[in-house]
């Protein structure tokens, strides 16, 4: 007997993802967001789910393509991370699928590589690839993103000249 690995799949554009189903604790219809100041360009901000707050992040922005406006068919993946509850808004929030282990293929190098390891592997379902991802990676804040919100060059050279004249002084 084989044995199967429950995924909850979803679409992001044209591509079919997929998360344990272990790591959902529900899915939602996306209410207002409110946003944050200084978070990342993939943060849309957070939520307020039935008393908890929920950072959520917009899969599409997180992946690097453009934010069509909100459809009525987009939903929030509501995961646990790092022991609090997060977000990931996805165009549309498809099924449970189980797919055999045996039709699961880790990812490509080259996936792992260009900074995609949040990709887990590649599970094969009726036809199609579906793309599987790990939770905790997908949402850790990325060092580039963080580059991209830091001051202008200008400002950063004075702040080096400062720590330099302070370090020459020791």
């Amino acid at each position: 007997m084989s044995r199967e690995t429950h995924i909850v799949g979803f679409q992001v554009g044209r591509e079919t993802y997929g998360v344990p189903i272990t790591s959902l604790h529900e899915i939602v219809r996306v209410p207002e967001i409110t946003a944050v100041p200084d978070a990342p360009s993939y943060v849309e901000g957070v939520i307020n789910l039935r008393g908890k707050i929920v950072s959520v992040v917009d899969l599409r922005k997180r992946f690097g393509r453009p934010a069509p406006e909100v459809h009525r068919r987009n939903r929030i993946l509501v995961v646990e991370h790092r022991g609090r509850l997060a977000g990931m808004i996805v165009d549309s929030a498809s099924e449970v699928l189980k797919i055999p282990e045996s039709e699961i293929e880790s990812a490509p190098a080259m996936m792992q590589e260009s900074g995609l390891e949040c990709i887990t592997g590649l599970g094969k379902y009726q036809g199609r690839l579906i793309i599987l991802l790990d939770v905790n990676k997908l949402l850790e804040v990325r060092e580039t993103e963080k580059k991209e919100t830091a001051p202008e060059p200008a400002a950063s050279q004075k702040g080096k000249a400062a720590a330099q004249s302070a370090t020459a002084g020791t």
